[in-house]
């Protein structure tokens, strides 16, 4: 089982930056896509950005050019760098790991964007 710890969310003005953070467990780490969705309040969770264990990203449209993911395998962490932030960005923000059919999934942070 991974074990998955999201940090680096809090409350910011819009057009500001923040960095998220998700730590995991293992040794396989490397070997994982991961995956940073977001769920505001009263919507479905909806997913954000992907990177592969090869490094390849991709990005929700509502997010390109404004958020970039990134990995460091070195600390089996991977990074949500989200800059120009909105109101529409306020969310609580999960990681998922995804290797085969297994995935596994953080406790979340929260990002507020609001003046």
């Amino acid at each position: 089982q991974v074990q998955l710890v999201e940090s680096g969310g809090g409350l910011v003005q819009p057009g500001e930056s923040l960095r998220l953070s998700c730590a995991a467990s293992g040794s396989s780490f490397s070997m994982y896509q991961m995956n940073w969705y977001r769920q505001a309040p009263g919507k479905q969770r909806e997913w954000v950005a992907t990177i592969s264990s090869g490094g390849s990203t991709t990005y929700a449209d509502s997010v390109k050019g404004r958020f970039t993911i990134s990995r460091d395998n070195a600390k089996n962490t991977v990074y949500l760098q989200m800059n120009s932030l909105k109101a529409e960005d306020t969310a609580t923000y999960y990681c998922k790991s995804v290797s085969g059919h297994r995935g596994y999934w953080g406790q979340g942070t929260q990002v507020t964007v609001s003046s």
